[in-house]
């Protein structure tokens, strides 16, 4: 998952994990610096993730690559330096409860997200929680995922109306947080890594679908299709 680091000694992130790589911009030297190795969650938000992706697949071998600093903010260039690492590193799906609004983002993360899919990288992406074009959310390649109400995390809904392929639990959740404890929060961001967990699930028993493949599995099974 690429985000703002794990807290592994948070009671509801742990399990199983792979070395990861924290990423930063150099301004000095103009380029992003990655660090690989074992490193914490400088905000809260990768481990809220990270316990929500650990609810419905708590085998799962979780890689933190952390982009995100303690204001929660990075630059596009390290978020997709990020990824390629992650990609690279052999990764079956990747969560990005983040995106870049900055139309000048648009061709780097176009050519990151075919590049995973082409690699066969399920990547699910969270939605811009206000109405805006953000990337890499907007394609296609991607699974898109939005919140909606509810707290099971094995429930999703397909979403007719792109570009938001999916909707899931997201709204007023009780989350982990660093330091240990948890906090309620909203938002899209909280929604995709449901749906990251499912994934998880389903490749470790499928391994060989393709993403388009997993995005079509995922709408079928969907609680307003399936039946």
């Amino acid at each position: 998952m690429v985000d703002s680091g794990i807290d592994v000694d948070h009671p509801d992130a742990a399990g199983p994990t792979l070395p990861g790589a924290a990423l930063h911009w150099d301004s000095e030297q103009g380029a992003v610096v990655l660090e690989p190795g074992p490193h914490g969650d400088l905000y809260g938000h990768g481990t809220a993730c990270a316990a929500i992706i650990r609810r419905a697949a708590p085998n799962s071998r979780l890689i933190s690559v952390r982009v995100l600093g303690s204001r929660l903010s990075g630059k596009g260039q390290v978020f997709a330096a990020g990824l390629r690492w992650a990609i690279g590193q052999g990764a079956r799906v990747v969560n990005l409860s983040l995106s870049t609004g900055k139309s000048e983002m648009f061709g780097l993360f176009h050519e990151v997200a075919d590049e995973a899919a082409h690699a066969g990288v399920v990547l699910v992406c969270a939605m811009n929680n206000v109405l805006a074009p953000t990337y890499p959310s907007q394609f296609s390649s991607v699974i898109s995922v939005a919140a909606c109400d509810g707290e099971d995390p094995l429930r999703l809904l397909a979403n007719p109306a792109p570009p938001a392929d999916f909707g899931a639990p997201g709204l007023d959740l009780e989350v982990a947080w660093s330091g240990g404890g948890r906090i309620v929060a909203t938002g899209n961001s909280f929604a995709a890594p449901h749906i990251t967990g499912l994934v998880a699930r389903l490749l470790s028993k499928h391994p060989n679908l393709t993403p388009y493949q997993v995005k079509s599995v995922l709408r079928a099974v969907a609680a307003n299709e399936a039946g």
